[in-house]
């Protein structure tokens, strides 16, 4: 049996949009346009591809922490807001 975590499929389907390019230097930049401010830089491509993962996971746990609007991706939203019933002493 598998289980499905919101969180990993969100970070998993982002990835799959994720851009590369070798920059002058030989080394590359990694970004995410979906997500604003996403982006990476590495001495190669897997490094850049890593420290791109780690940004994505970073940019979305602060995003839920501060209830920023993130994108929905491929169908997955993380912005439900959940409501808070008033509670009252007995």
């Amino acid at each position: 049996m598998q289980t499905n975590y919101i969180l990993s499929s969100y970070i998993e389907n982002a990835i799959e949009y994720a851009e590369y390019e070798k920059l002058d230097d030989g080394s590359y930049c990694g970004k995410i346009p979906l997500c604003k401010g996403v982006i990476a830089f590495g001495a190669n491509l897997a490094e850049t591809s890593r420290l791109l993962r780690s940004t994505l996971e970073d940019w979305v746990l602060l995003g839920l922490r501060l209830s920023h609007d993130l994108p929905v991706i491929n169908g997955i939203d993380l912005n439900v807001k959940i409501e808070m019933e008033k509670y009252e002493t007995v």
